[in-house]
């Protein structure tokens, strides 16, 4: 069951780490072909993704160096929450594969703080 944790914690970091990189770092770039970057202002999608990069970090390095690990559990729910906010974006514009990609993302990050605070927790 560590090892899954690992892997899906090192999964979702990178995915999390590049969406944040993304809305951070190239907004003006890549919102005139994602519909769904019209639904919240530029400043609403910037905090999104420091979020999710600061919880890329959270995912990671407090587990690995047994570091107040409890933070992994805060950053993988703290994500987990935001895929509900953009699965209701998503819907707004009728994003499909983004509403699946959301969801996917959401269970993945409630299982990995489901996972690292009762079946295999980090002392």
């Amino acid at each position: 069951m560590n090892v899954l944790l690992w892997v899906l914690q090192g999964l979702a970091a990178l995915l999390h780490g590049a969406s944040g990189t993304m809305k951070v770092f190239m907004f003006d770039q890549i919102s005139g072909d994602v519909p769904s970057f019209g639904a919240l202002p530029r400043q609403a999608w910037m905090a999104l993704g420091i979020l999710e990069l600061i919880c890329t970090v959270g995912l990671i390095v407090p587990s690995a160096l047994h570091w107040q690990p409890r933070l992994t559990v805060v950053a993988a729910t703290l994500l987990a929450i935001e895929s509900l906010v953009f699965i209701g974006v998503h819907a707004k514009y009728g994003e499909m594969a983004s509403i699946g990609m959301s969801v996917v993302l959401g269970l993945l990050m409630a299982f990995v703080a489901y996972g690292r605070m009762v079946l295999r927790p980090i002392l």
